[in-house]
């Protein structure tokens, strides 16, 4: 799927530089920063939902330990 991305020149400046530093194009550097952030985010959501289900499983304790 193609998309257009709209960077201020602020953006496309900082992203050309990190892209020339690391040898990549400025797609691969775009491309493995959103990767990284849907990776980071699904384990945010696991660990939510985790905690959730762990709160509830010790809730007795927890409450019994809060007194």
């Amino acid at each position: 799927m193609a998309m257009t991305l709209r960077l201020s020149d602020q953006q496309t400046e900082a992203l050309r530089k990190r892209a020339e530093e690391e040898g990549r194009s400025m797609q691969q550097v775009v491309l493995a920063a959103l990767d990284e952030y849907l990776t980071r985010h699904s384990a945010d959501e696991e660990v939510r939902r985790l905690g959730a289900a762990s709160r509830e499983r010790w809730r007795d304790v927890l409450d019994r330990l809060g007194e």
